[in-house]
């Protein structure tokens, strides 16, 4: 059978024989996109990304929704992906995802005046310690994290005063792959961080995401809390910088930020592959993510 469209997730989404609140939201979350491109009249399905039940050939595009487990298995994801975008269409595009993989593009975005925490990467094979790394910036607390990830895998906060703990990890980590070295930042534990969703490059809404007590990581795998958010106008502004300065055009975005150390804006990270939404609190905004699909793939259709 031909598709449209595929809504891509991860094989524990897909047909799941038991659910608790979190799969109940996601799968929430996908039903939404796909009744709102339904009702544009495509033919859409639901489908992990490595399902062996599918003939890629036969579907058009592809949009990455609920794919929580790619970073687990990146070889594997590499693979597909790099064979897959050679017969389906992705939205956002294969040079959005290659470009947004790799936390390098951090350092290309504050060179065009985007406000990033403080940072170091640590290339594979570096020699770098903790002690020399902490000898250089003179920081108090550092977030070490790989260069490609998701979920806070490999996530660790360091305190100078006890850095010998994660040396080991740290040259563990170094022999496999990139690594970031982030000054901590205070105001993410006090104050939250702010996601900023842009449909077709327009700010839709905006959520608060805290960590519980005691943690510092937002993400509700590791308890942290989400709220509804009213987005000023000086951290919309923001996030659409961030997102202009981002070499390739975007259906679909989240733009993490916060308030640093010196209480300025800053970028967490650009979500532009499989980021979370929450359209089951903003309906309106997976209307609008239909309309902008629409638009893009009849606007290729002419070409």
């Amino acid at each position: 059978m031909n598709y449209d469209i595929v809504i891509l997730t991860a094989s524990r989404y897909e047909n799941p024989t038991e659910t608790d609140w979190y799969i109940n939201q996601v799968i929430l979350e996908d039903d939404l996109v796909k009744k709102a491109l339904e009702q544009k009249g495509f033919k859409v399905i639901k489908k992990a990304w490595d399902a062996t039940d599918i003939d890629w050939a036969n579907c058009n595009y592809a949009i990455f929704r609920t794919t929580w487990d790619y970073f687990e298995r990146f070889e594997e994801f590499f693979k597909w992906f790099s064979k897959t975008n050679k017969i389906v269409q992705f939205i956002n595009s294969p040079e959005v995802i290659y470009w947004n993989l790799d936390k390098h593009y951090l350092q290309e975005l504050q060179q065009k005046q985007v406000n990033i925490p403080p940072t170091l990467f640590i290339e594979k094979g570096s020699k770098d310690t903790l002690a020399n790394l902490f000898s250089k910036t003179s920081w108090d607390k550092a977030v070490l994290k790989p260069a490609i990830a998701g979920a806070a895998r490999e996530t660790f906060l360091i305190s100078a005063s006890e850095y010998n703990r994660y040396e080991l990890d740290l040259q563990r980590l170094i022999s496999e792959e990139v690594m970031l070295f982030q000054e901590f930042q205070y105001r993410i534990q006090e104050q939250g961080e702010i996601s900023l969703i842009m449909i077709g490059g327009e700010f839709s809404h905006a959520v608060l995401k805290k960590a519980k007590k005691g943690d510092f990581r937002v993400q509700d795998d590791f308890g942290g809390t989400v709220e509804e958010y009213k987005a000023s106008h000086k951290e919309i502004d923001f996030a659409t910088k961030a997102l202009l300065a981002c070499p390739h055009k975007t259906l679909y975005a989240r733009v993490d930020l916060f308030y640093d150390n010196n209480n300025l804006l800053s970028l967490g990270e650009l979500e532009l592959i499989e980021p979370e939404l929450w359209f089951r609190n903003h309906p309106e905004a997976v209307t609008k993510l239909a309309d902008i699909i629409t638009d893009y793939i009849h606007s290729n259709n002419i070409k």
